[in-house]
C-alpha cells in the first residue's frame, strides 16, 4: 500500500518530536525539562510504538504519569502575534482563514469514499484496513499546507503553533490511548459477564423498561470512566444487549447499537475523561473553569439520555 496508518503515525511523532525539542529549549518555561521529556517519550509512543515492545512503551507511560504527578508538566511561552496583528490578519484573510479547516472533512469524504480499494500498480493506495483514518490523516497534512500557503507562514510557524496547542491540551493528549487500552482491558476481564449477572439479579428479565434503562444508563455511565462510547459499547453489549434485548427480546441490533451509542455520547458530555470533547476547548478558550463546558452540557445530556431510554423501549417492544 502506498498510505498505511504507519505513515500518519509517523508523521504525527516527527511533529510531536519537534514540538518537545521546543519546549527543552524555552527557558521561559520552569520545567521545561520535565515537560519535554514528557512531550518526547509521548512522540516516540506514537512514532516508534511498532518496533519498541509493550514493556518498555508501559515503561513510558510511567513516566509521563510521574512527570505529572510532580507538577512538571507546565505552559511555556510562544512568540504570538499582537492582538492588533491578529485583527489585521483576520481582516486581511477573511472567509478564506475557513478553507483549511473545512478542507479537512471535505477531503476526509473523498478519500475514503473515492480511493477505497483503488490501485497504482499492483499497490492500493490507501490502507484497506483504515481507510478512513488514513484519508483523515492525509486531509490534516494537505489543510495544514493549505495553511502555510494562505498566510505565507513558513513550516517552522506551523511547528511552533502545534506545540502551542499541544502544550494547552497538556496531558489529556495520551487520554485516547489511555482509555481505548482500558476499554480492551474491561472486555478481556470479563467485566461484560458481571455486568450480565448483576442485572439477571436485581431486574426481572421480563421487565423490558427496566433493562432499557440500566443498558442506555449504563452506556452513559461507563462511557463517563472510560471517556469513550466506543470503549463502553462492548462492554454494555456482552452485559446486557446481546443476552437480553437480542436473544431474549429479539431487537433489531442496528437499532440497538446506533441508540446505545447515542447513549454512551450523553456520558461523553457529562465527563472530564473525554478529554478531547470537553477539557481541551476549555484549555483552548483559556477557560478559569476547566469545568465549564460539561457543566453547561449536562442538562442536555439527561434530556437526550432520556429520550434515548424511551426511543429504545418503544422500538424493542414495537419490535416483539
Amino acid at each position: 500500500m502506498i498510505f498505511s496508518v504507519e505513515f500518519i503515525y509517523i508523521v504525527m511523532g516527527i511533529i510531536g518530536l519537534c514540538c518537545s525539542l521546543y519546549t527543552f529549549s524555552d527557558k521561559a518555561n520552569p520545567k521545561r525539562l520535565l515537560s519535554g521529556l514528557f512531550y518526547l517519550l509521548y512522540s516516540v509512543t506514537i512514532l516508534l510504538g511498532k518496533v519498541i515492545p509493550p514493556f518498555y512503551i508501559g515503561l513510558m507511560v510511567l513516566i509521563m504519569v510521574l512527570i505529572v504527578g510532580v507538577g512538571g508538566l507546565r505552559k511555556g511561552k510562544y512568540d504570538e502575534a499582537t492582538e492588533e496583528q491578529k485583527e489585521n490578519n483576520r481582516k486581511r484573510l477573511g472567509s478564506k482563514l475557513f478553507i483549511p479547516a473545512l478542507l479537512i472533512p471535505l477531503l476526509t469524504i473523498i478519500g475514503a469514499k473515492g480511493f477505497d480499494g483503488v490501485k497504482i500498480g499492483s499497490s492500493v493506495i490507501l490502507d484497506p484496513a483504515n481507510p478512513t483514518l488514513v484519508a483523515l490523516g492525509i486531509a490534516c497534512i494537505i489543510a495544514i499546507l493549505a495553511a502555510m500557503l494562505l498566510t505565507k507562514s513558513t513550516p517552522q510557524t506551523g511547528i511552533k503553533e502545534s506545540r502551542r496547542l499541544l502544550e494547552a491540551i497538556g496531558w489529556a493528549v495520551v487520554l485516547p490511548q489511555l482509555l481505548a487500552t482500558l476499554g480492551t482491558i474491561f472486555t478481556k476481564a470479563g467485566v461484560g459477564t458481571v455486568v450480565a449477572n448483576t442485572v439477571t439479579k436485581i431486574i426481572p428479565e421480563s421487565n423490558l423498561f427496566m433493562i432499557v434503562f440500566v443498558f442506555c444508563v449504563g452506556m452513559a455511565l461507563f462511557t463517563m470512566i472510560m471517556g469513550n462510547a466506543f470503549a463502553a459499547f462492548p462492554v454494555m453489549a456482552a452485559g446486557i444487549a446481546v443476552p437480553f434485548l437480542i436473544n431474549q427480546f429479539n431487537a433489531d441490533p442496528n437499532h440497538i447499537a446506533a441508540i446505545s451509542m447515542f447513549a454512551g455520547y450523553c456520558g461523553t458530555l457529562m465527563t472530564p475523561m473525554a478529554a478531547n470533547f470537553n477539557i481541551v476547548p476549555a484549555a483552548l478558550l483559556d477557560l478559569k473553569d476547566k469545568n465549564h463546558v460539561i457543566r453547561v452540557q449536562i442538562p442536555t445530556a439527561l434530556f437526550v439520555l432520556a429520550f434515548n431510554v424511551l426511543l429504545m423501549y418503544f422500538l424493542v417492544k414495537w419490535e416483539v
